[in-house]
């Protein structure tokens, strides 16, 4: 196994850092069954990068931390890396957006647990990840790809 490099570590930890800050900026918007987070357009980082997948599944876990709900460290751990996986094996970036709101099906299991309805959970959680991550997410990623510094500073 490879070893990694300062720069990898330094990527993963200011990545997961950012997560967790916009997490926690936006906290009671972040959990529950309507959850809105602005750190799950983070995710669209595994596109790019493998190492990314690293800092997402670190991210959410530390912020899952604060959540009112102690089973959104197992589940939402388990939702993010359905979703980086998936990301990180898509071919398009597009397509790619669509897995942050697949994996919705496991908040609103989770929630079921608290006393939510599933199909309310799911749907009203997946409806702010293509917001965030689709809507909002894509073409900003597309926008910062034709940015030089972007390409040489994050995408490398």
């Amino acid at each position: 196994m490879k070893k990694p490099n300062l720069s990898a570590l330094l990527r993963i930890a200011i990545t997961a850092a950012l997560y967790v800050a916009l997490t926690l900026a936006i906290a009671p918007l972040s959990y529950g069954p309507v959850q809105f987070r602005i750190s799950e357009v983070l995710t669209l980082l595994c596109f790019f990068r493998k190492d990314y997948c690293y800092a997402l599944i670190l991210g959410c876990f530390i912020s899952n931390l604060f959540s009112p709900f102690p089973l959104d460290i197992l589940f939402g751990v388990a939702s993010t890396v359905f979703t980086v996986v998936g990301i990180r094996y898509s071919k398009n970036l597009w397509v790619a957006s669509g897995f942050p709101a697949l994996s919705m099906v496991f908040i609103g299991w989770e929630l079921v647990y608290v006393g939510m309805p599933f199909w309310y959970s799911f749907l009203t959680a997946a409806l702010g990840e293509i917001g965030v991550v689709t809507v909002l997410g894509v073409p900003l990623f597309q926008a910062l790809q034709k940015n030089r510094f972007f390409r040489e500073t994050v995408l490398q």
